[in-house]
């Protein structure tokens, strides 16, 4: 059963990451209807005629840019953090967003030297961590990013048939 959300109380204006903040050094899990709520809220900030990312799209960071990224490992845990995407570095947005995603997962292009500038080398030295990858918002995409290879759609492929 797929329910809907009530609805967000009047004059909401909390982003995912203010609800994240707010939970940090509590035992208070963060989920929803807020996390809804907060999605919501930061799809409403993106301007109307933004190009949201697609699998295959590639992006250059147009300046110096602090993302967030996710550390995966073999183990039930995921890490993660911050860190500098330097101006020319290239982003491979490696899966299929939702529609009107708020933010897409990338791949950096020279991911080993992004990885060392990045990850801390206690994570990957570590036999568990299997790697990381990139959160891009998609209003960080718009506004610090160029895009420099979009992926044709299925109907723009020339087949053999």
């Amino acid at each position: 059963m797929n329910r809907q959300p009530p609805p967000a109380p009047p004059g909401w204006n909390k982003t995912t990451q203010d609800l994240f903040d707010e939970a940090k050094g509590t035992k208070s899990a963060v989920g929803p209807p807020e996390v809804e709520w907060a999605r919501d809220y930061e799809r409403s900030l993106i301007p109307a005629g933004t190009r949201f990312p697609k699998k295959g799209d590639v992006y250059e960071a147009a300046r110096d840019v602090e993302v967030s990224y996710v550390t995966s490992w073999s183990a039930p845990f995921t890490g993660g953090g911050s860190g500098t995407l330097k101006k020319g570095e290239r982003v491979i947005i490696n899966y299929e967003p939702l529609s009107r995603s708020i933010a897409a997962n990338a791949n950096a292009i020279n991911y080993t030297h992004v990885e060392k500038e990045m990850v801390p080398e206690s994570d990957r030295t570590s036999k568990k961590y299997s790697g990381f990858y990139l959160v891009l918002k998609t209003l960080e995409l718009s506004r610090d990013f160029k895009l420099v290879h979009e992926e044709p759609t299925p109907a723009e492929y020339q087949g053999d048939s």
